[in-house]
């Protein structure tokens, strides 16, 4: 009751007296009385009015304390003593979330990328007419690489390389293409490769296949138009005005053929000459014409669409030609210039790595970064220069800020015909000092145009150079057979038209000691099988143990030095 009549007089007090206690009133307790006119309690107004009005009020020895009412508060806090400490922590605050980005930035900058597929295993080049034989024609095809997909995948091989399958000559390989949509007859049809990049892609494997911009085969449908000058195919290919008397061709300049005499061929129907830097009957295609690069580009989207992971772009070096026709410099000045015939016997500047050539490598690029979108289908794309020196090979991986190939091919190691610690050492040094910053290396040790490594080096040098392809930083590139140490045929009484020694490594794979080494079931192969294959085979226990050694080696990659 006590406590009731207590809160009555509060109350009452309050009303009469209408004073609002802003915490300068220290004694609540003294009891509310009515003032008369002129009190002190009119001087009490008065005084709480001032401090709350437009004038300065004087807060010396005034303390802070709880219940101050905000406007107080405020004259307090613009103190010096307020003021700094806080703004000293708010700019404390702020450099700390500026140090904090910063060191985010700089973590997601210098820390190791995560390794894309092209970069987390092996790849594995098939030259597919010695591969496997599926119809016992004698000759490799895209079904049999399809029965073989086991064993690739027990050499934890992440990327199947298939070299030129398209509709095409004997010529050079099948590298003078008359249909870059079709698939050859002797590899199998559409349905078959459809089929067999299903496969690969239901074994957890990738794909990437050979392309050649460069020329087509004089049976092109592009070439038949061409040399009768019908629409927009007239200028696909390079024509200049030569002489032709007598079945003598006086060509334009002294420009000479990769496979030697002059790069110009007379055409009876165009009556003018086509330039070739290989064969005659691969002309080049006159990439100054941007209907060209657009044809090339519909090409590569088209086997995109089928699910190609990536491209070797073959013999980008030669994408070009100088405008002017002037002669090549002669290496011997001395040498009669009639007698000039052989392509090591000129300087190639202009009709190699012109300027603008690595623009088209760029567009190249770009056209494969529209199928890159989805989360793991990178499309990779590799070139292929081999006879550059490793400083210019390495102009194509592009610019810091302008991405080109992924990576050049670097054929390096196949080229050394005979092995010493410091000829290894300087190949692997010349090639890491060369590569721009934050490009990714790679490594092979044969390929379908070099001599397989038992034949140059030695059935020694097999086991080391694989291990030497593990524990080099980059992407492992092994050639069909290198992994059991096949080495080359003796070629001889062949029936195709193909240079005899870029025969030698192409023998069939040696699969087991049966007929033909299990490569087929026919009479005959394409090519002989080599002689040792009774005891060079996959199924030979031997071999089985390097097959092991070198699996287990393609699993341990990711751990050796620069995998990080």
């Amino acid at each position: 009751m006590a406590e009731d009549k207590s809160k009555r007089d509060s109350i009452e007090m309050s009303m009469k007296g209408c004073q609002t206690n802003n915490g300068f009133v220290h004694n609540e307790d003294i009891l509310e009385q009515t003032p008369d006119p002129g009190s002190s309690t009119d001087n009490l107004k008065h005084s709480t009015r001032g401090i709350l009005g437009s004038q300065e009020p004087d807060f010396k020895g005034v303390q802070p304390y709880a219940g101050m009412p905000k406007e107080v508060l405020f004259q307090f806090s613009g103190q010096a003593r307020y003021r700094i400490p806080r703004e000293i922590l708010f700019w404390l605050t702020v450099a700390s979330v500026l140090v904090l980005i910063a060191a985010t930035i700089a973590i997601i900058a210098l820390s190791p990328k995560c390794l894309d597929w092209w970069q987390e295993g092996p790849m594995y080049q098939i030259y597919p007419r010695s591969f496997k034989d599926s119809n016992k024609d004698g000759n490799g095809d895209l079904k049999g690489i399809q029965d073989k997909l086991d064993y690739i995948t027990a050499l934890n091989i992440k990327t199947v390389w298939i070299t030129s399958f398209y509709k095409s000559s004997l010529k050079d390989f099948r590298y003078g293409v008359e249909d870059f949509r079709e698939v050859d007859p002797i590899f199998g049809t559409m349905e078959d490769f459809e089929n067999l990049v299903a496969a690969i892609h239901d074994k957890g494997l990738k794909l990437i296949i050979d392309f050649i911009p460069n020329h087509t085969s004089d049976k092109h449908i592009w070439f038949q138009l061409s040399r009768t000058r019908t629409g927009k195919y007239t200028d696909y290919y390079i024509w200049h005005d030569c002489t032709h008397e007598n079945g003598k061709t006086i060509p334009p300049n002294n420009w000479l053929s990769v496979y030697g005499n002059s790069s110009w061929h007379f055409d009876e129907v165009r009556n003018q000459c086509y330039f070739h830097q290989f064969m005659k009957e691969q002309p080049d295609l006159n990439f100054r014409n941007p209907d060209v690069q657009e044809e090339i580009k519909e090409i590569l989207r088209f086997w995109l669409t089928k699910g190609v992971d990536g491209f070797s772009l073959d013999a980008v070096k030669f994408l070009l030609e100088a405008k002017h026709l002037r002669d090549e410099i002669q290496v011997n000045k001395t040498q009669i210039p009639d007698t000039v015939t052989q392509y090591s016997e000129l300087y190639h500047d202009f009709t190699t790595t012109q300027v603008g050539m690595h623009d088209i490598v760029r567009s190249f690029r770009q056209t494969m970064d529209q199928y890159s979108t989805e989360p793991g289908r990178y499309r990779f794309m590799g070139t292929e220069a081999y006879a550059e020196s490793i400083d210019r090979t390495v102009m194509y991986y592009g610019l810091p800020f302008i991405q080109e190939a992924d990576f050049p091919f670097n054929n390096y190691l196949s080229m050394l015909d005979t092995v010493s610690g410091n000829s290894v050492y300087e190949v692997i040094t010349s090639w890491m000092e060369n590569m721009p910053e934050g490009k990714w290396p790679n490594w092979m040790i044969g390929g379908p145009d070099s001599s397989r490594l038992t034949s140059r080096l030695g059935n020694q040098y097999v086991n080391v150079m694989n291990m030497l392809l593990f524990t080099l930083p980059g992407t492992p590139i092994t050639y069909y057979g290198e992994e059991i140490g096949m080495g080359n045929i003796v070629a001889a009484n062949l029936n195709e038209s193909y240079d005899i020694n870029t025969l030698r490594s192409k023998s069939p794979m040696q699969w087991d000691n049966s007929s033909n080494a299990g490569f087929s079931e026919a009479s005959n192969t394409w090519l002989p099988t080599n002689s040792d294959y009774h005891t060079v085979n996959v199924d030979s226990c031997s071999v089985t143990h390097a097959r092991v050694q070198w699996r287990d080696l393609g699993t341990l990659q990711p751990l050796l030095p620069g995998f990080k």
